[in-house]
């Protein structure tokens, strides 16, 4: 008998082929100078994210449940057997994907996704497993190193971005999946809802985590009262975790977590709820929560985040760069240390939700646009 799951890869992989020709290929003006965008491959499923081989080549993921390597060049390659069965419901699926610090070595990959459980009840799971060099790779030995708990019904805020730092933890900012009966779990500390954890690549607990020695509260927690984080990156010079998350009506936030500190959700918001009422106390501050370096009201729905640190497009180094959904573009923020002093969005026009945001090897801008045949994007400087 065929299996099942295998059928559809297979069948996934046939419809794969050479990217077309280029879809896009414009000159847009900017604040700073003339940049460049042009398509470099087409026909993703809904990609939700990229990240880099030390090859040049790219690993995306599409929330379907699929895994590909693209080329520089545009190729879509088929479909990467091994990947977990995901929820693909809602905004659920196959989710971020993030390489191992030593994957020269080790060949190491990590995936989020949307994980089934018993009945309509799922959370956000972390797996890694094992790239295989071949003509037709496959993800081997796979594991899964960590399980957002409880499990519970909703299709909803799954967050979630992976991020390694330099000491070899890894980050998972994560959503307290949108249900009002739901949400108040981002602030308690015996659920994974809500929160930023932080593991070591086994999915062991690191002995420094605030809440390791408090009696029950879940030891992977290192921050607290999130909403829906869809970015997270390290800034390039201190080497510290920053995150954004959607807020409701308004208020979606860039924060700088820090370990055991509480930021919010739902006590407090910028914006108010879908039918406008107000959010928990009706208040954007109150004691003992850490409030956004930076909010967005109205929201643009932001997804993806990288630092620019190349030389490529040197009026732009040291900049903050995030996708936006609700509003469709590029957003890019201006710093000094830990303050945000400047704003411009880039790209609105085109009018495509740019799900990620990532710094290639030659210092362009990559951006993977989410639709049914969803696209990789380029952006350079003008010449």
């Amino acid at each position: 008998m065929i299996d099942r799951r295998a059928a559809v890869i297979f069948l996934a992989a046939s419809l794969s082929a050479a990217a077309p020709a280029l879809a896009l290929d414009r000159t847009f003006d900017t604040e700073e100078m003339k940049i460049r965008v042009e398509t470099v491959a087409q026909g993703l499923e809904h990609p939700w994210a990229l990240a880099f081989l030390p090859d040049g080549n790219m690993l995306v993921t599409e929330r379907p449940g699929f895994l590909r390597i693209v080329t520089p060049d545009g190729k879509v390659g088929d479909a990467i057997y091994g990947v977990p069965e995901v929820d693909a419901r809602g905004q659920g699926g196959l989710l971020d994907v993030a390489l191992d610090p030593d994957f020269a070595e080790n060949r190491l990959i990590y995936l989020s996704y949307a994980e089934k459980g018993e009945g309509d009840r799922n959370g956000t799971a972390v797996v890694r497993g094992h790239l295989t060099e071949s003509m037709s790779p496959q993800l081997r030995d796979v594991e899964v190193i960590f399980r957002q708990q409880p499990k519970e019904a909703s299709t909803l805020h799954f967050g979630s971005r992976l991020v390694f730092d330099r000491d070899g933890h890894l980050f998972i900012a994560l959503g307290e999946r949108s249900k009002a009966n739901l949400r108040t779990q981002a602030q308690d500390l015996n659920s994974h809802l809500g929160k930023v954890v932080r593991i070591f690549p086994d999915g062991s607990v690191p002995e420094d985590n605030p809440f390791v020695n408090e009696d029950g509260a879940l030891p992977e927690i290192w921050s607290y009262g999130h909403r829906n984080q869809q970015g997270a990156a390290l800034h390039p010079e201190t080497g510290i975790l920053w995150t954004h998350e959607h807020g409701p009506r308004g208020g979606d936030e860039v924060n700088i977590p820090e370990a055991g500190k509480n930021y919010g959700w739902p006590v407090v918001s910028y914006g108010v709820n879908y039918d406008l009422t107000p959010v928990g106390s009706g208040k954007s501050a109150a004691p003992g929560m850490v409030g956004p370096i930076h909010y967005w009201k109205p929201s643009i729905g932001p997804s993806g985040m990288a630092f620019y640190t190349g030389d490529a497009i040197p009026e732009w180094k040291g900049n903050l760069f995030v996708g936006g959904l609700a509003r469709p573009g590029l957003y890019r923020l201006t710093l000094d240390g830990d303050k945000v002093t400047g704003e411009e969005s880039l790209l609105e026009d085109l009018g495509l939700r740019i799900r990620d945001v990532r710094q290639g090897p030659g210092g362009a801008l990559y951006l993977l646009a989410d639709s049914p045949d969803g696209e990789i994007l380029r952006v350079v400087k003008a010449e």
